[in-house]
């Protein structure tokens, strides 16, 4: 395989959210008493996952993306053919079947039911009113993943869930606000694009300090509730300040979230 194929699929798997999401799940599975074991097989079910719904996304959206003109796209770019590109989305699915049911078929299966829904994003519910409902099926079954692998297999608590879901919401909308102009030209109407650039703007804080509130109410931690004051000054300076600004909130508000998480990984079954 060409230099330039393999640099054009590691861009083609949005390697971003891919390596943050990875990192972001990892840690929270040592933190939750996870063994050495069982969380280097779940980094690597999160990752497969990642990659598939990276590389699908880019093969879906090949035809738009050349529309477009979208030339910071490796597709578009001339560095990988879309077949490439999909062949590697199926390979990296295949992958993350078995390394996700090895942490058990309850932890697989809620994984697997979060990947099939990013995938379902891809292949054509981006386009729809319901396009937030993939982000926040796919980010609230993480926490069933991690805990659903542990022994005795307990169930996370329903805030962990709730506030993962609404994590997932605000990276919907923080995701889609920079290509609202583009995907309107195509045809793509999802959620945000009905709703416009400037709502979306101002909205995407909102969910990630409704996450903060859920985990800090459920955590109840001596460091959980001054980062929902800090988490909500930053959301409302965001607001008032307008422009980018919210959007910048927003990444902040994410990540209190995914430190709070992450510092409470061993409470997310209570």
């Amino acid at each position: 395989m060409r230099v330039r194929t393999v640099a054009g699929l590691a861009r083609a798997c949005h390697p971003g959210p891919t390596l943050a999401v990875t990192v972001f799940v990892t840690a929270v599975t040592a933190a939750s008493g996870r063994d050495l074991r069982g969380t280097v097989l779940v980094a690597a079910a999160i990752l497969t996952g990642q990659l598939s719904i990276g590389w699908c996304n880019d093969a879906a959206d090949a035809a738009r993306d050349t529309a477009s003109a979208r030339l910071g796209k490796p597709i578009v770019a001339g560095m990988v053919t879309a077949g490439t590109v999909r062949a590697a989305a199926f390979a990296a699915l295949a992958l993350c079947v078995p390394l996700s049911l090895a942490s058990g078929p309850q932890a697989g299966l809620a994984h697997l039911l979060g990947v099939g829904a990013a995938w379902a994003y891809d292949l054509g519910l981006k386009a729809t009113m319901l396009s937030w409902l993939p982000y926040m099926i796919g980010f609230g079954v993480l926490p069933a993943f991690v805990t659903l692998g542990l022994p005795g297999r307990p169930w996370p608590a329903w805030w962990a869930v709730l506030g993962a879901a609404l994590l997932g919401l605000g990276a919907h909308l923080a995701n889609v606000l920079p290509d609202i102009k583009d995907d309107l030209a195509t045809g793509v109407r999802g959620w945000p694009q009905r709703l416009g650039p400037a709502r979306v703007a101002a909205l995407v804080p909102l969910p990630l300090l409704a996450a903060t509130a859920l985990i800090s109410f459920g955590v109840y931690g001596a460091a959980s509730w001054p980062a929902l004051a800090v988490a909500a000054a930053v959301t409302v300076a965001g607001l008032w300040r307008g422009g980018k600004a919210p959007f910048l909130a927003a990444i902040v508000v994410a990540g209190i979230d995914v430190v709070l998480l992450v510092i409470n990984g061993s409470r997310l079954t209570g």
